[in-house]
């Protein structure tokens, strides 16, 4: 466990047909986090969601319009110093049924998505390969 304090808050409107993945890596990295937490809400055209099965992400494509009825992550550093998210999504169409897992690239941004990133000071995030689970999980360095 690591125990810091809230930093900046950072607010931001994706815009139609931003690939959500790399639009929530890019806007952190534009306000030069390196540690932190964020949640979504908006819309996307498409989305890309992975379940974690057997070693790998098995990918879920759902054709929308979808609404992002929560979307939430974390923001950390790799090994080399690159920012990484670790996000989740839950999604649901014009029926109300929801769709949740790990956001995967290909999601892209419907009429628009409101994000915020909140600063985590005074913690070290890093996410480091396992060989055992292939995944990079949080390592408190």
């Amino acid at each position: 466990m690591q125990e810091g304090q809230g930093g900046r808050i950072c607010v931001f409107r994706l815009s139609e047909g931003e690939d959500l993945a790399e639009a929530i890596k890019r806007r952190a990295e534009e306000c030069r986090i390196k540690a932190g937490i964020f949640n979504l809400i908006g819309s996307v055209k498409e989305a890309v969601l992975g379940y974690y099965k057997d070693g790998q992400y098995k990918s879920i494509w759902l054709g929308g319009p979808l609404e992002i009825a929560s979307g939430m992550g974390n923001i950390a550093i790799d090994e080399k110093g690159e920012v990484i998210i670790h996000a989740h999504l839950v999604v649901s169409n014009e029926k109300g049924e929801a769709f949740g897992g790990h956001l995967m690239k290909d999601s892209y941004v419907g009429v628009m998505a409101e994000l915020v990133i909140i600063e985590a000071l005074n913690v070290n995030l890093q996410r480091v390969f396992d060989e055992k689970t292939k995944l990079k999980p949080l390592r408190f360095a």
